[in-house]
């Protein structure tokens, strides 16, 4: 598809250049004044339709021509694409949401994948102060920002609950705090015209705890609106991960809200990720799954730890944080995620600074992260890459015990 990206780059050269002129009132000229080089022409080709650039939206078409004269970048595709994003809510009780979260939505037919998937936090809730037909207005106003045009596209959609949505934390009572939003949530998720697109597995505890097979590979969602996994929910995860369906599957994927690891400043802390983090790892690993997604630290990090590959996604709502011991705060962003299954590496991951549309790079962040819970290596640094300096911040921090691989 590198061909979009020239024909979009073309389109943005070709508005700026128009615009000039008209204020100018004279005739357009084929280059810049000064340039060595005429200006690109569109070259798509032979096995690919001439119609397909001309069928994408005039908005996405206009955003995408803002990316800059090289165009938005377009990453070569592989067997399967995602497109990841995160934590989409702004102030409690809000039915508004930032502008970058239309712009990304707006964006994906850029990027055609096969599958949207969200970490969670799609609405503000996670206020006893709101009633229930303010939680229904919130709900309402993703399902005019997010789920309808996803459902306008044609795209898939797999989610997991966040703690703003549905959160699962306990009142001394035993029951759930926020049981008003929680049978909120899924009253709109279950409505019949909500279609999402997913081919399910299990669905009976939908939208807390289901799995689904799309493009050959088996996602699971849990409940991480909270730090716990009750003991017969972590049963029914056991379970469906060895199920045929998941296990005969090309690629697992776990969706939750909360991460195993702490990554983010602000959210360092106990109950802002999930407990017993080692073992919830070592069950996944047991069960071949490749890659656990999870936000709610609104922080983006491309990470692994043992065997498994940890996507901390980035928001796009409000209140981007920073990553451990970092000064600045993460962009805002959104992950397109090729998946190619022969790949020693399956995962791609190209992540864009959603309000530039520049792509951040490994190497704009940090090699390793050392929370209060363990630490976690960036995705394309080994352990023997590691620096002895490196290996002591995380001991005095840690202690050895928790600084091995």
């Amino acid at each position: 598809m590198g061909w979009r990206r020239v024909w979009l780059g073309l389109v943005g050269f070709l508005l700026t250049v128009s615009l000039s002129c008209a204020q100018a009132q004279t005739p357009v000229q084929s280059a810049a004044p000064g340039s060595e080089s005429p200006a690109p022409e569109l070259s798509v080709p032979q096995e690919e339709s001439p119609d397909l650039a001309m069928a994408l939206p005039s908005s996405t078409v206009a955003i995408a021509a803002t990316a800059g004269p090289a165009g938005l970048y377009d990453p070569p595709r592989g067997d399967v694409r995602l497109a990841v994003i995160s934590d989409l809510n702004s102030a409690y009780g809000s039915t508004d949401y930032d502008p970058e979260v239309d712009k990304a939505i707006e964006l994906l037919p850029f990027w055609q994948p096969d599958l949207v998937v969200c970490s969670g936090d799609m609405i503000a809730g996670q206020s006893l102060s709101l009633s229930a037909d303010q939680v229904r207005r919130m709900w309402d106003a993703f399902d005019a920002h997010v789920a309808a045009p996803l459902r306008t596209m044609g795209l898939p959609f797999g989610f997991t609950v966040g703690n703003h949505d549905a959160s699962a934390s306990q009142s001394s009572s035993g029951g759930f705090t926020f049981q008003q939003e929680r049978d909120l949530a899924q009253a709109y998720w279950q409505q019949p015209n909500q279609a999402s697109g997913l081919n399910f597995q299990a669905q009976d505890d939908f939208p807390f705890y289901y799995s689904f097979v799309q493009n050959d590979i088996f996602f699971l969602a849990w409940d991480g609106s909270s730090s716990r996994i009750p003991a017969d929910k972590l049963a029914w995860v056991e379970r469906e991960l060895a199920s045929p369906a998941a296990q005969q599957a090309n690629l697992r994927i776990m969706l939750g809200h909360l991460p195993l690891y702490a990554v983010a400043e602000g959210r360092n802390q106990p109950g802002e990720v999930m407990d017993n983090a080692d073992e919830l790892r070592q069950m996944m690993e047991r069960h071949n799954v490749h890659t656990y997604i999870s936000g709610h630290h609104h922080a983006y990090y491309p990470a692994h730890k043992g065997n498994l590959q940890l996507l901390h996604t980035g928001l796009l709502g409000s209140g981007p944080r920073s990553l451990l011991d970092q000064p600045q705060r993460s962009p805002k962003t959104l992950t397109v995620v090729d998946i190619t299954f022969d790949a020693p590496e399956p995962t791609t991951y190209t992540t864009y600074d959603i309000q530039t549309l520049a792509q951040v790079e490994n190497a704009q962040l940090p090699r390793l992260l050392t929370g209060h819970n363990g630490m976690v290596m960036r995705r394309d640094v080994a352990w023997d890459d590691l620096s002895t300096t490196e290996l002591s911040f995380c001991e005095q921090r840690l202690g050895a015990a928790r600084c091995g691989r």
